[in-house]
């Protein structure tokens, strides 16, 4: 892009709403905020002598340049800036770390013959739907009671035009459809059904207890059990789910509304939010959010509220937060529109609705003290593993640490694997693997050799790319050398590491992970020293994953490989048989054992197998008729 003059800029920025996005050198975009007047807003940032928190501080001095948009409305930019924030995630933004849509349960009344459906959007489609729900797994046992209990139909048939087009589902015989599908059920018969299932969603579950227990009595006058057991088994389903709607308003005109507060502590912020729906509190759930760090109460609950309701279809009729947010009106009309109805943001002090925001918050402290003694005990057996090896080896750090190792059989298809740890977590992404080309026969530390200068040549090279061309870092795989060096062995491996290193003018530390007798990690060896590590150690551990997985990578890569060569050395060489017959012989029979067994007329069944062909196989795999029938074939 062209020269940005900040100066000039700025005195082209509009005196209208929008929003504006902050990029940094390298074009990534740290920063997106709305405003009622663009020109005022953006000018704030690069006045000198204002009070801004650290974290702001540091953002402004990261800005490159910006861009913004134009909007009609302040809303508009709200809604905007929601979207933005949401697609580019940017580093500077308070953001919220869940993403999650909830389920609900949808009865699709405008249908003749409504179904009851699980989903997780709500549309302007006419049909009414009950939630949010927290718990997936609760909302499938709903509608499979509502679907027993009231017989409402299971299929995707369009009903009235397609009755009668195919015969009654197991359901029907199972008496758990009314099956309108064959017009066995008039469309006003059926709605009374659906009526009552939507008397249940609306929390009218006394009167469905009362007819379940007396359908119940009556089977069992008749002296049918089976059928009583049944009514029995749904009346303890109806009531664990009404157990879990714990009644938090007796008032017949209670809203609906969410409760949200937030716990922050040491950088870390937590934020829980109660659904109560029609006085009952139907379920919580809770929430990271991240980049809080010196962000104000309200700014941070402003944040959660925008992102949040951004992304649920369902918005209550009235709000209850922990802290007063910033622009109550502009969200208050934000959230109405998508609502259709006004909804109203409150800041309870005393009373019901502050008890309701404490037990809300005592949510949020919980959960925040779970998860901080989580975070501490993964620091442990990660960063502070990884910095306790560096200690116990005298080097300054090992935030990167890559292991390697080799695998092969004889020698045969010999591999070696790569894999990288970073603040003492397994970086998949990084894990490289390499095949063998020079060594010949079972020779370890020819393989090591040949492994390290590959990896190392091909860093040098990334890197002079990056130096002399201007290349982005991210150019390849290899530009980022190691802080320590881990070899699957002792001694011997060390040296030929060292000895590679050495001659390409690198310096990295290099230990060898030492096994006892029993194959299992005893310790490092660095610098002709053995260091031994406590068992219960969490360098020892780490020390242990890396080993693991190296072995693991290069195991695995070794395998791929020799089931190719199998397949490739059965199957070749055989006349007739080219690479699209070979191709179409593993996928008509998935294995090689399948092959081997079928006779010469189920090998032609094949697509593209003709009788010679097929013959050509079968004494591929029994021309030996003389020996072991079990013996496999030599490959």
């Amino acid at each position: 892009m062209k020269e940005f003059n900040l100066e000039e800029e700025l005195k082209k920025l509009p005196e209208h709403p929008g929003v504006y996005l902050m990029h940094d050198k390298s074009d990534e975009i740290i920063y997106v905020g709305k405003a009622i007047n663009l020109k005022n807003r953006v000018r704030q940032y690069f006045q000198t002598g204002r009070n801004r928190s650290p974290k702001i501080e540091k953002m402004i001095t990261l800005i490159h340049y910006f861009e913004y948009i134009v909007t009609d409305s302040e809303l508009e930019a709200l809604v905007l800036e929601n979207n933005l924030i949401k697609e580019y995630a940017p580093k500077y933004n308070t953001m919220l770390t869940d993403d999650k849509t909830y389920p609900f349960i949808k009865v699709t009344v405008q249908e003749p013959y409504p179904r009851v459906l699980l989903c997780r959007q709500m549309k302007r489609d006419g049909a009414k739907y009950f939630g949010p729900f927290t718990s997936a797994g609760a909302v499938r046992d709903t509608i499979d009671i509502l679907q027993k209990l009231y017989q409402i139909r299971r299929c995707n048939r369009k009903l009235p035009r397609e009755i009668g087009l195919e015969r009654p589902c197991l359901y029907y015989q199972m008496k758990q459809c009314t099956a309108p599908c064959q017009g066995y059920i008039s469309e006003e018969e059926y709605r009374e059904h659906v009526e009552q299932v939507l008397d249940f969603l609306n929390g009218n579950i006394r009167k469905v207890t009362e007819v379940l227990e007396t359908k119940m009595r009556e089977a069992a006058a008749e002296f049918e059990f089976e059928k009583a057991a049944e009514y029995r088994d749904l009346i303890e389903s109806v009531g664990h789910i009404a157990g879990k709607q714990r009644i938090t308003n007796t008032n017949t005109n209670a809203v609906d509304r969410d409760v949200v507060a937030m716990e922050i502590r040491k950088g870390e912020a937590v934020v829980a939010i109660f659904f109560i729906r029609d006085g009952k509190l139907l379920g919580r759930e809770h929430f990271h959010m991240a980049g809080v760090e010196e962000t104000r109460p309200a700014a941070a609950m402003t944040a959660f509220v925008k992102q949040y309701y951004a992304g649920t279809p369902y918005v209550p009729r009235e709000l209850l937060v922990e802290t007063e947010v910033e622009e109550t009106e502009l969200l208050e009309n934000w959230l109405s529109g998508k609502r259709g109805q006004r909804v109203h943001i409150l800041t309870p002090v005393k009373g019901e609705k502050h008890k309701l925001i404490e037990l809300a918050k005592e949510n949020a402290a919980m959960v925040l003290r779970q998860d901080l003694e989580k975070i501490k005990r993964e620091e442990a057996r990660t960063t502070g593993a990884a910095q306790e090896i560096a200690d116990l080896i005298g080097i300054e750090k090992a935030e990167r640490i890559e292991a390697y190792d080799i695998s092969n059989i004889s020698g045969v298809n010999s591999v070696a694997s790569m894999v990288v740890f970073e603040n003492g977590k397994a970086k998949r992404s990084d894990y490289r693997k390499f095949r063998l080309r020079t060594v010949q026969g079972p020779d370890d530390y020819k393989s090591m050799e040949e492994t390290l200068t590959r990896r190392f040549l091909h860093g040098q090279e990334e890197q002079r790319k990056i130096r002399e061309e201007g290349l982005e870092e991210e150019l390849g795989s290899f530009n980022r050398f190691p802080d320590l060096i881990m070899m699957d062995g002792g001694r011997g491996q060390v040296n030929v590491a060292l000895r590679v290193l050495d001659a390409m003018n690198i310096n990295i530390p290099v230990c060898g992970m030492v096994k006892d007798d029993n194959h299992r990690t005893r310790g490092l060896y660095y610098q002709n020293r053995e260091i031994m590590f406590p068992p219960k150690n969490e360098a020892f551990d780490l020390i242990t994953r890396i080993q693991d997985e190296a072995h693991r990578f290069a195991i695995e890569y070794h395998k791929l490989l020799r089931s190719k060569t199998q397949v490739k050395s059965v199957l070749d060489d055989i006349p007739g048989v080219g690479p699209a017959r070979r191709k179409a012989l593993l996928t008509h029979f998935k294995t090689i054992e399948a092959i081997r067994q079928a006779e010469p007329e189920e090998l032609q069944t094949a697509p593209g197998m003709n009788r010679p062909a097929a013959e050509a196989v079968y004494r591929k795999f029994h021309e030996n008729k003389g020996g072991n029938p079990e013996e496999p074939v030599e490959i």
